[in-house]
């Protein structure tokens, strides 16, 4: 089945998207492009998830404005939302078990990139009420999660069965590794202090910055990534095959985006005789 039109990116979703992911990129590699003085890195997590917010809520309303998204698509995404945002404390964030991203992955592949978006961004964001994990590092989660969406949503869709399964556990164990980059990168310029040997340094190169903070990452990381693509690629074997299914069957009776009818159905006689009375 191939992925449904109505959770296709518009031509504004797009433009929203772009202009949000370029926002996001300078949010995780300011230390590569513009390193500012230190004492400003504080102020930089804190513009940024102001700023993120709003770019975030912009693509689900390019979303509604495009009525791409109707009654039915979003009560299934707040329902997605709900369960993927609910299961994500499960794994109590111990050395990187957060048993949400098998969701988001599964759904993203059937629902498109449009979906697996909004909900990746939406559940982190409503997973941080149960977590109790705001902070600077809130806006990081959201567009690296919206992003493992937006990937999932474009894997190709020729690929079934056996092989599909398979391209879900490689992107499964990808994209586990992929958002322990990424948050390292949000994390590494000033959780680690400024004078150590691997500390992010605004007078440096970007090479030297560039080679600290790839040491850094391999060093400290492996403990968190491993068990997350473990898990995440676990899940997937036992349960992609019976959400892909479930989630196809209901794009198929759901009829998203079909527009409501009334007719006036043929009178029966007895119908006709109370009429007429």
């Amino acid at each position: 089945m191939r992925t449904p039109k109505i959770f296709s990116l518009t031509t504004s979703s797009t433009i929203a998207v772009v202009l949000t992911s370029i926002v996001s990129l300078l949010g995780f590699f300011w230390p590569f492009i513009l390193p500012p003085q230190s004492s400003g890195i504080a102020q930089h997590n804190q513009w940024f998830m102001w700023l993120a917010l709003p770019l975030a809520l912009l693509i689900l309303i390019t979303q509604l404005i495009s009525k791409k998204l109707d009654a039915k698509s979003i009560a299934l995404l707040g329902v997605l939302v709900a369960v993927t945002a609910a299961i994500r404390p499960l794994g109590a964030g111990a050395i990187g078990i957060e048993p949400m991203w098998f969701i988001l992955i599964i759904a993203a592949r059937v629902f498109g990139p449009g979906f697996g978006l909004i909900l990746g961004i939406t559940a982190t964001f409503f997973s941080a009420f149960l977590t109790g994990g705001f902070g600077p590092w809130l806006a990081y989660q959201m567009f690296a999660a919206g992003w493992l969406g937006l990937l999932g949503g474009l894997l190709s869709k020729k690929i079934k069965g056996r092989a599909e399964l398979a391209m879900l556990l490689f992107y499964g164990i990808f994209a586990s590794f992929l958002f322990g980059l990424l948050m390292d990168l949000q994390f590494w310029p000033w959780a680690i202090g400024a004078n150590i040997q691997l500390s992010f340094s605004p007078t440096a190169s970007l090479s030297t910055n560039f080679a600290h903070f790839i040491i850094f990452h391999f060093s400290t990381s492996m403990a968190w990534d491993l068990p997350r693509a473990f898990f995440t690629s676990a899940l997937i074997l036992l349960a992609a095959p019976a959400l892909l299914t479930a989630f196809r069957r209901t794009v198929k009776r759901a009829n998203f985006l079909t527009p409501i009818e009334f007719r006036d159905l043929p009178l029966t006689s007895h119908a006709m005789e109370e009429r007429a009375i």
